[in-house]
């Protein structure tokens, strides 16, 4: 890695993560990152925008908490999970696009299971086969593979 490069990973790695618990009125906002993830992943999901945020302000009204994670003000990264009496689920990470490979979503992932999830519970997430660097960023921060579904895709006949 170039110098310049190596100090510019320094300055960002430096800086404070911040997080918070998403509110209501972040759906708009989690609703966008979330359909940037679903594109990042080549996710199947077709829901539109207005639909993942119907479906964001379910869940946040119900059994899932979101986490919202800032840098210099600027949201830089989210997680979803959902709290089960013996397992914590995060079912969406995301961190925006253009802050990647940057150690942020390493902190963020330290910041829930240090300071915002209990210690005692089983950590799961889900990976698509497909999505290789998001396998590799679960395994670098401790995730174990453990299972594999498989599924079979059948023909829309409406």
């Amino acid at each position: 890695m170039p110098a310049n490069g190596l100090l510019e990973t320094f300055f960002w790695m430096s800086r404070r993560l911040n997080s918070r618990f998403a509110k209501i009125d972040d759906c708009p906002l989690l609703a966008q990152l979330n359909q940037q993830l679903i594109q990042d992943e080549s996710h199947s999901n077709p829901m539109t925008a207005v639909e993942l945020e119907r479906r964001m302000r379910d869940w946040l009204g119900g059994e899932y908490q979101a986490v919202i994670f800032e840098e210099a003000g600027q949201v830089v990264a989210y997680g979803l999970y959902k709290e089960q009496p013996d397992e914590i689920h995060l079912r969406q990470f995301f961190v925006v696009r253009n802050r990647r490979r940057q150690g942020i979503g390493r902190r963020a992932i330290e910041i829930l299971r240090f300071e915002v999830w209990p210690k005692s519970k089983r950590l799961t997430v889900e990976v698509l086969v497909a999505n290789l660097p998001a396998a590799a960023f679960w395994r670098s921060v401790g995730y174990k593979d453990y299972s594999l579904r498989l599924e079979i895709l059948q023909e829309n006949k409406s």
